[in-house]
């Protein structure tokens, strides 16, 4: 059976039993009672049994073992934590990084991963990739910031907004317009601006929120001028 096989029916397990077969209240109970939530082990163990069924490799009792190992650990780890996004992002990564390892370790792949890992690395398109979505993130951001800085002052006082909501909007514009811009979909970016667009409409109309509606419109251009233009320059460089 092929490694990426393998990684991808531990990944199956890992989505039916962490998303699927998890009940909220089994969540709420491993948070409250911790280590002596009877429904963390029954989670681990459910874990490891469908990853032992998946693989379907039945001389291979490492495999569920470790899982449920593993995963016992992550979700004892999480459970000292606040229930916050960042927390269950590293809770996934955790589990995720401990099953690729779980493949490596019981399969004997280390010498064909590093193989292809260095391949990686020694590639230039992968490294014009890093530094075109790395770009885009906060340095990006630091840019269009000092850029209306002028106009901010204006609006300082403006307290009709989630914290953090205008960075993470911009983020995620941008990754999706440079996507958009290496596979070559430059249509699905105007319908980006366009449905962007479509959320500011209503302010025009009125007369206090014009500022915040023109700052908004230079912020979204800089925004996607830059991510454009890097979008634009890596295509030349990797074709």
């Amino acid at each position: 059976m092929a490694f990426s096989t393998i990684l991808l029916r531990l990944f199956v397990a890992h989505l039916l039993g962490d998303f699927i077969l998890q009940p909220d209240k089994w969540t709420k109970d491993k948070a409250k009672n911790r280590i002596r939530s009877n429904y963390l082990y029954i989670h681990a163990g459910i874990h490891g049994v469908l990853s032992y069924i998946l693989i379907a490799d039945w001389n291979q009792f490492w495999i569920p073992l470790l899982v449920m190992v593993t995963h016992w650990g992550i979700d004892l780890l999480k459970s000292y934590k606040k229930p916050k996004f960042k927390w269950f992002i590293i809770d996934q990564l955790l589990h995720v990084v401990s099953l690729f390892l779980i493949g490596l370790f019981v399969y004997g792949q280390f010498e064909a991963f590093w193989n292809s890992f260095s391949e990686i690395l020694h590639n230039d398109t992968f490294w014009w990739l890093f530094i075109g979505y790395l770009f885009i993130s906060k340095p990006t951001a630091i840019i269009i910031n000092v850029a209306t800085q002028t106009w901010q002052k204006e609006l300082k006082d403006s307290k009709d907004s989630l914290p953090n909501a205008g960075k993470w909007i911009g983020i995620l514009e941008r990754v999706l317009t440079l996507t958009f811009i290496l596979f070559n979909q430059f249509a699905a970016i105007g319908f980006l601006i366009a449905a962007k667009s479509i959320f500011r409409f209503g302010d025009l109309t009125n007369g206090k929120e014009r500022k915040l509606t023109e700052y908004i419109l230079i912020g979204t251009l800089l925004s996607f001028t830059i991510t454009v233009l890097i979008g634009v320059f890596i295509n030349a460089q990797i074709s």
